[in-house]
């Protein structure tokens, strides 16, 4: 069937790791999700559901770019009886000085004739806390972490509302800890005040995952609001609870079993891919791509193809073109960070490419911005959510395109030690 349905929940995700993450969430709270990539086709056969995640590749283009892509995502989800969108973004608040949170959410805002908009990263079960509007990695704020180093969003100011205002046209407030632990009626109290200042949106505190719970049911009762993960958490919780969804068993399958060869990519310079990467080659395979020769055309992407085919039917092999932080910013200094961050991912969309025209029918990608690469390059349409692998990470099995696939698609920063080994072991 087609997509002609009401759904209770729209989300437009900025990456598809992200979005994979969100539909995770929003399966295990028990909404039926289906990750669509892009804005979805309207002959695209798919199952009723209560949730669409939206995936764009969005993060880190143009500003303009990114806002016309988000409208026509919303307007999609809108038209579908969405009465409520989350625009997700990274848990990390990734984002340039300009955008494109702000803008994205000033556009999305002024469509959806919000007066203030609730804005919240937060996502205690994976670390991510906002106190007094200040995002902590953990213990530490996120400019003290080592997730303040993204190649190309690094975040170097945790205060939230200072980094919004930066991006936005309208001024940012607060709605902080003590309105929170009060309850929805606080929190919408204090969030009617800001909105009568002619204020359009308020971070909003969130330390324990019953702060996501009010927080879910105030924003359930407006139209738009802008987070992570977390936020998803509180809105499917929010749409539980009031009645408005029947929750359904979160999924432990992803349909009948796939096989076939499989590989993983590695495009992430987190600490914790590259911990991943290094555990892996105790269990596999491991070619390490040189990023110059990436950059520079050295045949980089052929050599890993030629390398990678012998082995497949062996078992799984991994392919990286992850550095270190220090390598990452040498690179970016020789060749600049746009040129680096094209090239690579161009490359690793090619081999993940040839590797299906190979027979690989499992593919694990790490990084966000790798797998919006390679997913876009197989043209796959959507995904249905399955097992959790690790938190944030689900199995997807395709829908809708030439091929028959299961993938994985990590954001760097997620996962265990042993993560990709983990993945293989679900994706059958």
């Amino acid at each position: 069937m087609t997509l002609a349905a009401k759904i209770s929940l729209g989300c437009i995700a900025d990456d598809y790791t992200g979005a994979s993450d969100l539909a995770n969430t929003l399966t295990r709270a028990g909404l039926r999700t289906v990750q669509t990539i892009g804005v979805p086709a309207d002959d695209l056969a798919l199952p009723e559901v209560d949730a669409v995640v939206v995936s764009l590749k969005s993060r880190s283009i143009e500003a303009g770019l990114a806002v016309s892509r988000s409208r026509a995502a919303d307007q999609w989800l809108r038209s579908r009886g969405a009465g409520h969108v989350l625009f997700k973004i990274c848990s990390t608040f990734d984002s340039t000085v300009s955008g494109n949170i702000g803008p994205v959410m000033d556009a999305l805002r002024a469509d959806a004739g919000e007066g203030a908009v609730l804005v919240t990263p937060a996502f205690p079960e994976t670390g991510r806390t906002v106190y007094q509007g200040n995002l902590f990695v953990g213990a530490v704020p996120l400019n003290e972490s080592p997730l303040k180093d993204h190649p190309l969003n690094p975040m170097h100011d945790s205060n939230l509302v200072r980094v919004l205002a930066r991006q936005s046209r309208t001024q940012i407030g607060l709605v902080d800890l003590a309105a929170v632990t009060r309850g929805p009626d606080a929190v919408r109290a204090r969030l009617a005040e800001l909105a009568a200042k002619g204020i359009g949106a308020a971070i909003i505190d969130a330390v324990f995952d019953r702060d996501l719970e009010a927080i879910g049911l105030v924003a359930a009762e407006h139209r738009l609001s802008v987070g992570a993960s977390g936020i998803g958490l509180g809105l499917a919780r929010a749409l539980v609870s009031t009645g408005k969804v029947k929750p359904a068993r979160a999924s432990s399958e992803t349909g009948t079993a796939v096989g076939g060869p499989a590989a993983c990519l590695a495009g992430s310079c987190s600490q914790a891919t590259l911990q991943q990467i290094a555990n892996a080659e105790r269990v596999m395979p491991v070619l390490h791509l040189d990023p110059d020769r990436i950059i520079t055309g050295g045949g980089e992407a052929q050599r890993a193809l030629d390398w990678a085919r012998p082995r497949l039917a062996e078992g799984p092999v991994l392919i990286a073109s992850s550095a270190t932080p220090d390598q990452v910013a040498a690179l970016q200094a020789r060749h600049g960070r746009d040129a680096v961050g094209h090239a690579i991912e161009q490359a690793m969309a090619d081999i993940a490419e040839n590797l299906v025209k190979s027979g690989v029918q499992r593919l694990i990608v790490a990084g966000g911005e790798t797998s919006g690469a390679v997913v876009d390059r197989l043209k796959i349409p959507g995904f249905l959510v399955g097992v959790e692998i690790a938190a944030g990470v689900p199995v997807l099995h395709s829908v809708g395109g030439k091929a028959d696939m299961l993938l994985a698609l990590k954001s760097g920063n997620f996962g265990g030690a042993e993560f990709f080994a983990d993945a293989l072991r679900l994706m059958r």
